[in-house]
């Protein structure tokens, strides 16, 4: 058996290959590393160093898959500690300040393995390359510019001020400081890419398919295997089948698709894809029917082992506490999932542990690392029916999750369900706000008049 290419951080060494330096046009050696990091998948880090003339030069890039979706990660620097917080920029990564309405472009940056700090000094360097020349031909704008840096510096000092990045790849983080918790320093939102971002990943839109893919569905529907079974009701397929590419090792597969109907609940639809080359496996539920008016929060107190193999229905739009081990988990968190109350815990677990890559690694205190190996245990030992009683949580703003109440239709003594009335920040975040259901033909032609007559005057 082969020995794989991108191994774990801890266990891989560097390949040096010469180089020429760009500089002094003397030879140089850069230094190439595959490694896998939790969280960002596989990486290739690369280090150039010039012995003549002192140059050096480092960069990231992203070896994995992209995310199904783009996120945006908004970090408020409150001290001069914060500037020592680790992130991970991919190279598609946009970068503001916000009080100073700077952005880098992605396509003007690298990918980039650094701190808060380490980032303001790439963006100080890059603005003071230029400045003798525009000293000697624009003052205005070299006056601008050195308050710009004057600014940058004062946020190295302990100037408070807010670092948005931008990546529609979803393959940045920042480091969080409260693990377990969440930090409030930290507002992580995900969104569906624009086609336009699509095309700048390199990436097909949704309603173009490649050749192949268009005969292997063509094939499907000749051959009877995307609809084996029919719905005498609805008239769709019980079990639809379509291709796809496997997230793991990106080669054909197939996802499966089911509409079901859960009882004292709604409709969903459940998508599962397994991979015949690299055996991934992995499930999606996603809620059909309207939006609901309201949220709701279902509290389940956990007694015994029995309300550990409960039916649980988790959204992407689904928030998740435990309040006995301090567990909190935010809204978009591990997506859409259709599992039991011990799967998801587990789920949560697995998925904690690979997002926190710099707790565990050698920037890692050790008071942090007991903190989070005594959380990752509590977690374990509620997931085994080892800690109990124990409150959970789920808190959905578009009331599509469902977990089983085993008294159904009767009411579960265990379990307490409350609707409320949805905040307006949580419809701006969920995009409702700007959703218009009724006389919007109308509308749509008052806007067209508005802009022809002021194109005409």
């Amino acid at each position: 058996m082969s020995e794989p290419i991108f191994v774990d951080l801890s266990e891989s060494k560097p390949t040096e290959i010469e180089s020429l330096c760009m500089k002094c046009e003397e030879n140089g050696v850069t230094r190439i590393l595959l490694s896998k990091i939790p969280h960002f998948k596989e990486i290739i880090i690369m280090a150039f160093e010039c012995p003549h003339c002192g140059f050096r030069n480092n960069e990231l890039q992203s070896a994995g898959v992209v995310n199904e979706r783009g996120h945006t990660i908004s970090l408020a620097i409150q001290s001069k500690d914060d500037m020592n917080r680790q992130l991970v920029k991919s190279d598609y990564c946009s970068v503001k300040f916000e009080e100073l309405d700077l952005e880098v472009p992605a396509n003007n940056n690298r990918g980039l393995l650094t701190t808060v700090e380490g980032l303001v000094d790439n963006v100080i360097d890059d603005l003071s390359a230029g400045q003798p020349l525009r000293k000697a031909t624009d003052e205005a704008v070299y006056n601008r510019i050195e308050e710009i840096i004057a600014t940058l510096n004062g946020y190295k000092e302990g100037n408070a001020f807010v670092l948005k990045l931008d990546d529609p790849s979803g393959n940045s983080y920042v480091e969080n400081k409260c693990l377990p918790n969440q930090d409030p320093q930290i507002k992580l939102r995900w969104y569906t890419r624009s086609p336009e971002q699509q095309a700048f990943l390199g990436l097909q839109t949704e309603n173009q398919q490649t050749p192949a893919e268009q005969a292997a569905a063509l094939a499907l529907q000749r051959s009877g295997t995307a609809s084996e079974m029919v719905n005498e009701k609805t008239g769709i397929p019980e079990v639809m089948s379509f291709p796809a590419n496997c997230p793991s090792c990106n080669s054909p597969c197939a996802t499966n698709m089911h509409i079901m109907e859960i009882p004292h609940f709604k409709e969903v639809v459940i998508m599962a894809t397994n991979c015949e080359h690299c055996g991934y496996k992995s499930n999606e539920v996603k809620a059909g029917g309207p939006i609901s008016d309201k949220g709701k929060r279902i509290t389940l107190k956990i007694t015994d082992m029995e309300d550990l193999s409960r039916d649980i229905l988790k959204s992407e739009t689904c928030g998740l506490s435990i309040p006995e081990i301090d567990l909190e988990l935010t809204q978009g968190t591990l997506g859409g999932r259709f599992t039991t109350v011990e799967g998801l815990l587990r789920q949560v677990h697995t998925e904690l542990r690979d997002r926190a890559p710099f707790i565990e690694g050698d920037s890692g205190t050790n008071s942090g690392k007991d903190r989070w190996a005594r959380f990752l245990n509590n977690l374990t030992s509620v997931a085994d029916g080892k800690m109990m009683p124990v409150t959970l949580v789920i808190d959905d703003p578009l009331s599509n999750s469902y977990l089983q109440n085993l008294y159904a239709p009767d009411p579960d003594p265990e379990m307490s369900i409350e609707d409320y009335e949805r905040s307006w920040d949580v419809n701006e975040d969920l995009g409702l706000n700007d959703m218009k259901l009724e006389n919007y033909e109308e509308d749509a032609t008052t806007t067209n008049k508005k802009e022809e007559e002021s194109e005409t005057a």
